[in-house]
């Protein structure tokens, strides 16, 4: 699973980027950083391991991660090939979710492509080229289906109707996201790929001395995803990219003068996390201990599997327990003599924040 990160020129885009790989990259043990000019693995900031780490010791502590790709700036006219029109589109095509950062400042010494700051106006710049490479891909696809179902072709006909309901959206202005298809018409269409299907995370890039996002850009960014279901996350990549280059204890200085209990690329990096679909449950041990990424209503030999296909394969059971049973007992030990270690099986749906053993044959 991995997100996109897209944008407008001169939006910041490229320096939150930066950013959130080199924090990974110095914040932990793990090798989190930039693995391609324009893709890097990010850590996923989360407080419940230094939870389990008070009561379990260990050697090494490992965040779960998330994969992002810098995709190459937008302008308009991109869904008819304009500037790196086409393989912009193919970047979008190839994530599961999109970051689009978006200008909420000012600053005479940045120009802005369009000449003025107006994050509304962006967003739907490059929401409308989206929309725009969808609408022909759907017109082409219903064209084909339509001559399959002439012979009778009943998954067709389903798919047609799925298609029909996504062109009429589109033709209105509206993203396929929006459009209400259940499980089985969205199976329908997976193979399509539309990037307006996508979930979208807003990244609204402010100011120094606006870091809480207070203002009217912001305002307008806000009631904007409200409207169109997305979220909003304030970021200043301006000081995240200068925090991301200090040692720890300078940091921690940094932040408390500007009133941050955390860095805002904590934020981004948890928010795109949902965003994907994903949880977390934990190993621990005296060797590590270890956030994985799971889907959420994975099951548990799914869950096994993420560490290592031969777990899901020899899956027998996995024992869990929760860290807020860890907190209470202090030990496995004491979490297992007070009956609050749970046996599941091959049917459980794993629980953020499970704490497990995996049995496996």
């Amino acid at each position: 699973m991995e997100a996109g990160i897209v944008g407008l020129p001169n939006v910041g885009k490229s320096t939150l980027f930066n950013a959130l790989t080199s924090a990974g990259a110095e914040a932990s043990n793990y090798p989190f950083c930039t693995i391609e000019p324009n893709v890097g693995i990010v850590p996923v900031p989360d407080a419940r391991l230094a939870t389990i780490n008070r009561h379990i010791e260990t050697k090494k502590i490992l965040p779960s991660a998330l994969k992002l790709v810098d995709i190459a700036g937008l302008v308009r006219g991109a869904s008819k090939g304009e500037g790196l029109g086409n393989k912009f589109l193919a970047h979008i095509r190839n994530v599961d979710a999109i970051l689009q950062v978006v200008r909420c400042f000012e600053d005479g010494d940045v120009t802005h492509v369009d000449g003025s700051v107006d994050p509304v106006r962006d967003i739907s710049t490059i929401e409308t080229e989206l929309l725009l490479a969808d609408l022909q891909q759907v017109e082409d696809s219903i064209h084909k289906t339509q001559k399959l179902t002439r012979g009778g072709d009943k998954e067709a006909a389903a798919r047609l109707e799925a298609l029909n309901l996504c062109k009429v959206a589109l033709d209105a202005g509206k993203p396929v996201r929006a459009v209400p298809l259940d499980a089985d018409q969205q199976k329908l269409i997976k193979g399509l790929g539309l990037l307006s299907a996508k979930r979208v995370l807003y990244v609204a890039n402010v100011n120094e001395d606006n870091v809480t996002g207070t203002g009217p850009l912001v305002a307008a960014v806000r009631a904007y995803a409200a409207a169109n279901g997305g979220e909003v996350v304030i970021v200043c990549a301006k000081i995240e990219s200068e925090l991301s280059e200090l040692p720890e204890a300078d940091r921690l200085e940094m932040l408390n003068s500007l009133g941050m209990q955390e860095p805002a690329l904590a934020a981004v990096a948890r928010a795109t996390y949902h965003l994907l679909g994903l949880q977390s449950f934990f190993t621990a041990g005296e060797q590590e201990i270890r956030a994985w990424p799971v889907l959420q209503g994975a099951t548990a030999p799914q869950a096994a599997g993420v560490i290592h296909s031969d777990f899901e394969k020899g899956f027998i059971r996995a024992e869990i327990y929760s860290v807020a049973d860890l907190e209470t007992h202090k030990t496995e030990a004491a979490i297992r003599a007070a009956g609050k270690l749970r046996v599941e099986g091959k049917t459980y749906a794993m629980q953020d924040g499970d704490v497990c053993h995996f049995l496996f044959n």
